[in-house]
């Protein structure tokens, strides 16, 4: 999370975009990889994709770009435009999951951790992610298809929103402070993170969580308005990847002194997170090459890059739940008949995880109808069932007969 940026350089006012209008096929690209990355993460738990493809800071970065575009309008339409945007997919997803839970025998007025007038309020956050929206650590599940933690895996991954939800709201004032002190503006998260992410101070509960969040990818988010505002192309490239090969050094260092329970999973070192995604994203930032189409053997993934881009929010909010839900359906291969020797059952023992990772694509195919076309409505858009992109029309007459 460190400045890739010569010290006392001002930052212009916004100019009209010299770049081509539409949209950016190489942001597209890495949010894609991005979204890829965090299901794996949450299928296979595997700690070093952190290290690999620091998903959320590129996220968030992204994001940051987008809203600084955006933010050429008047500030208040732009922030109501990105809030409606997100909420609708977080009431469907909302209508879907409190009845389950509640259904599965969570009792909100029994729960030690959310009883009380300040449970009921919590739930708010389901309509609203300005905090954590409350959830029982075990429950049922009709038919107990799944685990009794199946609503921590759900809802946990929800913080995303609220991240996202603090960074839209702060945005106009971070991008006011960004065009007058840039330098201040970047380093001012990675303090942040110094302070509160390392248990220099303490703050307690899910605000201190919140606030932890706002200040590991706080950098990156404004990294985002550097991108938009041209700012980064104006630093050597030489200096940049440079100095972010020095700032995702220290990002590992630190990491090496305090590796949490799963070792080198960098979200739970908040300070080895900020530094390596920051430098990782000035990385990917400074070599940008602005595709106005995927170039190359890329092109054949062209429909599914536009598909996740289009469906990026839904692809988020189900894919824990989706996981979860290829276990019951792998569990059904047991009661085949050529499945009753040990053999053939060790066999898939061995293999569940890798038939998760092969059910749960289509099953993320599957709520993108049933659920995606809701982001078009947000967006005030007409509803699509499977925007990838594709040309939709007549075939020609030469077409028709395979000429």
């Amino acid at each position: 999370m460190t400045q890739e940026y010569t010290a006392g350089l001002a930052v212009p006012a916004p100019e009209a975009d010299a770049r081509k209008p539409g949209r950016d096929r190489y942001l597209d690209l890495l949010r894609s990889l991005a979204l890829v990355r965090v299901v794996l993460y949450h299928l296979f738990g595997w700690a070093w994709l952190t290290v690999l493809f620091p998903s959320m800071g590129v996220m968030f970065a992204l994001a940051g770009s987008l809203m600084a575009r955006s933010l050429n309008r008047p500030a208040l339409s732009v922030v109501k435009g990105r809030i409606r945007r997100l909420l609708p997919p977080l009431w469907a997803f909302g209508a879907v999951v409190l009845p389950l839970m509640f259904l599965g025998g969570w009792k909100l007025s029994e729960d030690p951790d959310h009883s009380g007038t300040w449970g009921l309020l919590e739930l708010v956050n389901y309509v609203v992610p300005i905090g954590a929206p409350p959830y029982p650590w075990e429950v049922g599940f009709p038919n107990d298809l799944l685990e009794s933690t199946w609503a921590d895996q759900a809802v946990g991954p929800l913080w995303y929103l609220r991240a996202y939800l603090w960074f839209v709201l702060a945005s106009p004032l971070l991008l006011w402070a960004f065009r007058r002190v840039p330098w201040a503006t970047l380093l001012a998260p990675l303090a942040l993170t110094a302070v509160v992410g390392t248990g220099l101070v303490t703050i307690p509960g899910e605000l201190g969580n919140a606030v932890t969040d706002f200040a590991v990818y706080g950098s990156c988010w404004v990294l985002g308005f550097a991108h938009h505002e041209g700012v980064l192309a104006k630093v050597p490239r030489y200096l940049a990847v440079s100095g972010s090969f020095l700032v995702m050094s220290f990002g590992l260092w630190w990491a090496s002194g305090h590796l949490g329970p799963e070792g080198w999973d960098l979200n739970d070192i908040p300070l080895a997170q900020a530094a390596w995604s920051f430098g990782f994203v000035v990385i990917l930032l400074q070599y940008s090459p602005s595709w106005q189409e995927l170039p190359g053997r890329l092109a054949r993934w062209d429909r599914l890059v536009t598909l996740s881009n289009n469906r990026a929010v839904t692809i988020y909010l189900w894919h824990n739940l989706l996981i979860m839900a290829t276990v019951p359906i792998i569990d059904l291969a047991y009661r085949l008949p050529f499945m009753q020797s040990d053999r053939a059952v060790a066999a898939l023992d061995s293999t569940d995880t890798l038939w998760m990772f092969f059910l749960v694509w289509p099953l993320i195919g599957l709520a993108i109808l049933a659920f995606g076309w809701i982001e078009d409505l947000a967006a005030r858009r007409r509803p699509r069932v499977w925007p990838n992109g594709a040309k939709r029309g007549r075939p020609t007459a030469r077409a028709a007969h395979g000429a």
